[in-house]
């Protein structure tokens, strides 16, 4: 009966999800139970909309941003489409090194049916320009590295920034990442791209920016029934 409530809180501390459902709904569920949950079902819908190849230009952005991970300062590597403002993949990382690069890079990839960008757009971090040989090369030299860019000049890395704003506001809510493979992060993204409207994009959501359209005025309900519609076709077909 409440298996989804919990998403209208845009992903808040699972102790506090706990206590709403206690308080207002009389459900006795444990916040280990919650947190089951977002696991749960955030890998049903990322595994489905991973499927779904999204309209995307040709032009990235990638940066990272510092996050507190149980008290340790880590690395989150964003990349975001340009004209869509989708946003690709996320990967946390100890260091910054190329390895950490190409791990997002390689995540982006996937989630986009393995399509390659004319253009990524960086800062100046070295590990940026090898990743990118590794990841994106070919004999032809389609993808282009436009790197050491800021916030100022043309081009510049506006756009992941301000994703990097939204990211920074729930952090603060939750005070910090309990681990690397926190579910959250996969959470926002899918918050991020299929759930938020942006003003730049005149009220619409990146997904739908990029040719995904999720129906209803509940959105969080309508891409949880469809994933797990998806999932059990998929466990029949197997």
């Amino acid at each position: 009966m409440a298996v989804y409530r919990f998403w209208n809180f845009k992903l808040r501390n699972d102790r506090k999800i706990s206590h709403h459902l206690k308080q207002f709904y009389e459900l006795d569920v444990s916040y280990k139970s919650v947190h089951n949950w977002i696991k749960k079902y955030i890998g049903i819908m990322n595994n489905y909309v991973n499927t779904i190849q999204p309209d995307i230009g040709d032009v990235w952005h990638t940066d990272e941003m510092m996050v507190n991970v149980h008290g340790s300062w880590e690395y989150l590597w964003n990349v975001m489409d340009e004209g869509t403002r989708f946003q690709l993949a996320s990967v946390v990382s100890k260091e910054r090194k190329i390895r950490d690069a190409r791990m997002v890079f390689q995540r982006a990839k996937q989630n986009c049916g393995g399509r390659k960008p004319k253009y990524i757009v960086t800062d100046g971090l070295g590990s940026y320009k090898r990743a990118i040989k590794k990841e994106f090369h070919t004999n032809t030299h389609e993808t282009n590295h436009l790197y050491n860019v800021g916030l100022q000049h043309h081009p510049n890395n506006n756009h992941v920034e301000r994703l990097h704003g939204t990211i920074r506001q729930r952090e603060k809510v939750m005070r910090a990442l309990k681990t690397e493979e926190t579910p959250i992060i996969e959470g926002h993204r899918l918050f991020y791209n299929f759930i938020k409207p942006h003003e730049a994009l005149d009220g619409k959501t990146p997904s739908e920016e990029a040719g995904i359209t999720i129906e209803g005025n509940n959105k969080w309900l309508t891409l949880m029934k469809t994933a797990m519609w998806y999932q059990k076709k998929k466990e029949v077909g197997n």
